[in-house]
Order: structure tokens, then sequence, then C-alpha cells
């Protein structure tokens, strides 16, 4: 594969705020994110900085990208950890250590060369390699229109749990949780 997955690192705002915009415009973001562009490019420097520190330091949140060969970053996605203890962070209180995946983007042009693949891969990896209570499931969210994303979560081994949140801003829509839970026995 002509891509390298890893982990952002604190100094590359910008960039995590370009691709975060390119995201935002993409045809489906209005399913995909529950961020519109207006807001995020409305947002100061200095929110950019932050969330970059975060997703770098791993603690709470990991973000990863996957660069090209020509140094452009073709995807990226977000790592949540949520613990039972942490209360409410998207739908309702974890009843297990887990991970859950946001924020996933693949530019147009380098969809279908397995980039996402490779992010989940890396994603998931970290996930079970957390210290602490072991997490027991990765999850994430996809709008019920969205088949696109849905395809390739189910190709990568993702399979839907029968939990499902109503989408915000629209009563009549609602995104359904998929998720991959650990080997039994697996450390």
């Amino acid at each position: 594969m002509d891509y390298v997955v890893r982990a952002v690192r604190a100094d590359e705002w910008e960039r995590v705020r370009d691709i975060r915009l390119a995201a935002l415009r993409d045809p489906v973001a209005s399913i995909a994110f529950l961020e519109t562009y207006e807001d995020a490019v409305a947002r100061p420097d200095a929110y950019w900085r932050e969330r970059t520190e975060d997703g770098a330091a791993g603690l709470r949140v990991r973000q990863f990208v996957a660069k090209g060969l020509d140094g452009q970053w073709a995807g990226t996605v977000s790592v949540l950890v949520e613990r039972p203890a942490d209360g409410v962070r998207f739908g309702a209180v974890a009843e297990v250590d887990q991970t859950h995946l946001v924020g996933v983007f693949v530019r147009p042009e380098h969809r279908g060369r397995g980039v996402v693949d490779a992010l989940f891969r890396e994603a998931i990896d970290w996930s079970w390699s957390l210290t602490g209570p072991p997490v027991e499931r990765v999850r994430l969210y996809v709008h019920e229109d969205n088949a696109r994303a849905a395809a390739s979560y189910r190709r990568i081994g993702f399979v839907p749990s029968g939990a499902s949140i109503p989408m915000e801003g629209d009563p009549t829509a609602c995104e359904l949780e998929f998720e991959i839970r650990r080997e039994p026995g697996a450390a």
C-alpha cells in the first residue's frame, strides 16, 4: 500500500483543520458528521491546536491519518476512549470499556485503495492495546442512509449491534451502531 498510517502530532493542527474542512465539504457530510463546514471554518486557531494536541496525546482520544507518498493526508479517523465511569460521551453511558470511532473520512481520489481499512486496523489495534481495564469492543455509528460507509464497515468486520439513536436535528432518521467485539481470551 502506498500510505503510511500514524497518529497525528501536536504541531500538525493546520493539517488537522484542513482535512476536517475537506470532510465537511463531502457530499455526504450532512449525514456523516455532527458539525457543519460553516461552524468548523469559523473556529479559532486555538480550538484546532487544542483538538490536535488531544488527538496526539492519546489519553481520551487518538487521531490517525493515512499519508500518501505525495505527502497528502488521504484520510483520517479519531478514536474516543469510553469507560463506564466517564459519563455520557455519545448516546448513553458506556456499559463496558470501549472505544468509539468518529470523524472517518477518506478523500475521494483515495477511495477504493484500502485507506479506510488501514486506518481502521490502526485504530482497532490501538484500542486493543490500551492499558487499564481492557477494551471489550470498538463501536461506531453510521446514518441509516449512508450505505457507502456501512458497506465499508461491514467489509472490515463491524456488525450491527442492534442499537440506534435518533439523528441530531432530524428525528425521522437514525444512526445505527456497529461494533467489533474483542476475541474471547485475547490479551
